[in-house]
């Protein structure tokens, strides 16, 4: 997309796939969470509009489990993290109180003061 648009300054410009799909979607924040390195998603931040915040979850690091359900527990991307991470953001951008996201972070049992995985 960037290289056509670079390529054909007369004609309407192109954009991306997930720029067209957020669009259709109702203003706040995008969480992405993955089993892979932050790197990963961090590659659709330019498509995302810069008027989203835009939180991403990833396994950096070396991993410490025989499971995939450990993995994301240890790397915090696992369900309640990302519950955390999107409440994190709403209450950012000032849709949610503060308190969700603490009463979140008691409700799933995470440990705020735990080592970031990343340095684990």
């Amino acid at each position: 997309m960037d290289r056509w648009n670079l390529l054909h300054p007369g004609q309407e410009r192109r954009t991306a796939w997930v720029t067209d799909r957020l669009a259709e979607r109702p203003p706040g924040p995008v969480v992405a969470a993955t089993d892979y390195m932050r790197a990963f998603a961090e590659q659709i931040r330019p498509a995302v509009p810069s008027d989203r915040r835009y939180v991403v979850l990833g396994t950096d690091g070396f991993g410490r489990s025989d499971y995939r359900k450990a993995l994301r527990r240890h790397f915090e991307v696992d369900r309640q993290h990302v519950v955390v991470a999107t409440l994190a953001a709403l209450a950012a951008d000032g849709s949610v109180p503060a308190s969700a996201v603490t009463d979140a972070i008691a409700r799933y049992d995470i440990d705020p003061d735990k080592l970031d995985p990343a340095r684990a």
